[in-house]
């Protein structure tokens, strides 16, 4: 008899890679359509900014909710809905400018309201991605994890223009809004189908592996492993979580300029054409891709051997100062390719720390890693809905090297929250009330290999 452990636990981090890359490119699909969506509603560029910012709003305020949901109802259920109510008003939009409450509200009253309530959904996603690399992952295994469902976000984004370009020039806008909408009500399904809570009860998952994740898991009796409440009044005592939230404030400021402005920079200041600047624009993120991965493995190699104050710390610092010299290298050359190469790897240097970022959420409060991680994730996008507004400003009165000059201050400025971390001190939450949740399994198949 084969006693091998089965490898679920890598399945289940495939599939919420996939759902990231999704995430993303039903996040940034507006942004493409809107070339089709203003004319055609004779829409302006304040009006459409209302619409873009309307997601990012209702996606930054519900992180907290959605993580606490996943905490307390368990993953599996809170992500496959949120995946189907963000996918099934993604498919909503595509008649957003034509439905009734358009005589109530207008067109871009309604585009709002269908976006806010796109972002509403998709605030679930990160905070229960946590949430089930917390239950499901072993010690050594929580930073490459991460750093694998986080390069979703990263494929996403490289992929979206290209995508969604061919979709709408050859089927049409609505049509790339019916599809995105449709697959991911598909994969709501399968995720509902083949995740469940915590590894013991999936049945795909032998003894073997389960002896490799039960450290990491804590195989408590059912009647424990569900709080009744968040003790926020012990979690929020802690300057590790501020110190953690406003660093990756900083991050995520300097993201949404990568998301917002880097194509236009190219083309407008950088002098490259159209198509060039639309090929140059993806290389952020494909060193995305790699370097999330990559940070996530050298956090847990770090911890396991120097300990988590190196493991998780020294990342987290170091990569946030790399980002600051390559993005002021990256503005400040006179050459446009050395300008490409140096800010994209400045993003690439960012996203080789991430997944230290929310590994560090786990390892401070690890039954409320979805909480924890939400308010963190909702500290970076709060200060996301404030860079694609103030980086044009500064551009137009200071200069585009100044805008990015910022962006490389603060990164700078980001690493130090780090020193007011310790990973390795978990948080002590006391004796709170519990109470039991009912267990939910996924598919019934053999559980061993």
């Amino acid at each position: 008899m084969d006693t091998s452990p089965t490898h679920t636990r890598w399945l289940i981090v495939a599939l919420i890679f996939c759902i990231g890359v999704l995430m993303f490119i039903d996040r940034v699909n507006i942004s493409i359509a809107a070339k089709y969506i203003m004319p055609e509603y004779g829409l302006s560029d304040v009006q459409m900014g209302w619409i873009f910012s309307a997601f990012v709003f209702g996606y930054a305020v519900l992180q907290i909710p959605g993580g606490t949901l996943g905490d307390r109802f368990g993953p599996r259920r809170v992500l496959a809905g949120a995946i189907f109510w963000w996918s099934a008003f993604t498919a909503v939009t595509a008649l957003a400018g034509d439905w009734l409450l358009t005589s109530l509200i207008g067109v871009v009253g309604s585009f709002i309201v269908v976006r806010a309530l796109i972002g509403i959904g998709e605030a679930a996603g990160p905070p229960n991605y946590n949430r089930v690399i917390a239950n499901w992952m072993a010690p050594g295994e929580h930073g490459l994890a991460l750093g694998i469902t986080t390069s979703g976000s990263a494929l996403g984004a490289a992929l979206t223009p290209p995508l969604i370009v061919w979709i709408m020039v050859n089927f049409g806008w609505r049509t790339a809004f019916y599809i995105a909408g449709a697959v991911g009500i598909g994969v709501a399904l399968l995720c509902y189908w083949l995740i469940a809570d915590r590894p013991e009860e999936h049945s795909w998952v032998n003894e073997a592996e389960l002896a490799l994740i039960a450290p990491a898991a804590g195989l408590a009796p059912k009647s424990q492993r569900m709080r009744h409440r968040t003790p926020w009044h012990l979690l929020l005592k802690r300057s590790d979580l501020w110190c953690l939230t406003a660093s990756y404030a900083t991050l995520g400021y300097i993201g949404y300029i990568y998301f917002s402005w880097f194509y236009l920079y190219l083309v407008d200041v950088r002098g490259f054409s159209l198509v060039s600047g639309g090929w140059f624009s993806t290389a952020p993120f494909f060193i995305s891709v790699a370097m999330s991965p990559l940070g996530g493995w050298l956090s847990d190699r770090l911890s396991r051997r120097y300990g988590k104050r190196v493991g998780r710390c020294g990342l987290g610092f170091s990569c946030p100062l790399m980002a600051s010299g390559l993005i002021y290298f990256g503005a400040a050359t006179p050459d446009p390719y050395l300008s490409v190469i140096f800010l994209s790897l400045g993003e690439g240097a960012l996203f080789l720390g991430v997944a230290a970022y929310w590994a560090t959420t786990i390892d401070l409060a690890k039954p409320y890693a979805g909480a924890v991680s939400g308010l963190m994730n909702m500290g970076g996008n709060l200060a996301g809905t404030v860079s694609p507004t103030l980086t044009p400003y500064l551009a137009q009165n200071f200069g585009w090297n100044s805008a990015l000059y910022v962006a490389a201050a603060l990164a700078f400025i980001g690493a130090f929250f780090w020193l007011g971390i310790h990973p390795e001190h978990e948080i002590d939450l006391g004796e709170e009330p519990v109470t039991s949740a009912p267990a939910e399994t996924g598919p019934q198949l053999s559980s061993s290999s």
